[in-house]
């Protein structure tokens, strides 16, 4: 379904990404963790055509975002660590722009819409502005909006911040039948209790390269994933408690700012 084929972006004399391989197979979850600033969202926002990249390939389904973009995007969907909306437009203006950009028929769309709008409980917000929405209306705003056209491949930065656990619960749910009807799902996430017990497969990437990648079983082995990330980042096991009584294991969410829905229909 996916494939990144030696990628590596350069930002002046860094290297952001740094000859990064993956692949991801249809029905797989795919977790893609790593420190603050260490590439995911580089990486993420090079896999659905919206970042220049320097060397390597992306291919979609067989298909180069590189040369065939539009046909790429067509397959997917992307949820960025910030949900940057079109504020000026009401919650149901917006996911019918999105539905009409991918040629959502009207019955299609009216059965997501009321499908997720229901479960996410912003039915009644859909004709508020999305500039009086809560972080956490958006967020839930924008995976509707991945949802309505049924793609192959969802991309998503970060997709549990902002969320509440009822609406947490209820991506992880979204997520995982997508993949059983054979699509695929690579996101990022600090979450790491979440990924452990989310994910089919997970990569591990370290200031821009991918120090560790295969099934959860292959990386964690008998331990967490919490415990082979922090001795990966080379934090002392002494310092373990310290770093997760701050709450986020010791990586903090990258303020990369994204350009969102708007960059990945353009």
């Amino acid at each position: 379904m996916l494939k990144i084929d030696h990628l590596t972006k350069t930002y002046g004399e860094k290297k952001a990404v740094d000859d990064l391989s993956l692949q991801i197979q249809k029905g797989e979850i795919y977790g893609f963790i790593g420190h603050n600033g260490a590439g995911k969202t580089t990486t993420l926002r090079s896999v659905v055509g919206i970042q220049e990249f320097d060397a390597g390939e992306i291919m979609i389904a067989g298909h180069s975002i590189l040369k065939e973009p539009l046909v790429c995007k067509k397959k997917i969907a992307y949820i960025p660590d910030n949900p940057d909306l079109y504020e000026f437009m009401s919650g149901i203006k917006y996911l019918n722009f999105i539905a009409d950009i991918y040629g959502v028929d009207a019955n299609t769309r009216r059965e997501k819409i009321h499908k997720y709008a229901d479960l996410f409980e912003i039915t009644k917000d859909l004709a508020q502005p999305i500039s009086a929405y809560s972080h956490g209306m958006k967020q839930k705003l924008a995976i509707i909006s991945a949802w309505i056209h049924d793609p192959e491949l969802i991309i998503m930065d970060e997709p549990f911040v902002g969320l509440d656990p009822k609406a947490a619960h209820l991506l992880k749910g979204m997520m995982r039948e997508i993949c059983d009807q054979g699509g695929a799902i690579f996101f990022s996430t600090h979450v790491l209790e979440v990924a452990e017990k989310l994910c089919d497969k997970v990569a591990i990437i370290k200031q821009g390269k991918l120090i560790r990648s295969g099934t959860m079983e292959e990386v964690k082995g008998d331990e967490s994933l919490e415990d082979v990330f922090l001795d990966l980042e080379g934090v002392p096991s002494g310092d373990a408690e310290v770093v997760e009584a701050e709450g986020s294991v010791g990586i903090a969410d990258a303020n990369v700012h994204a350009d969102g829905a708007k960059d990945c229909v353009q």
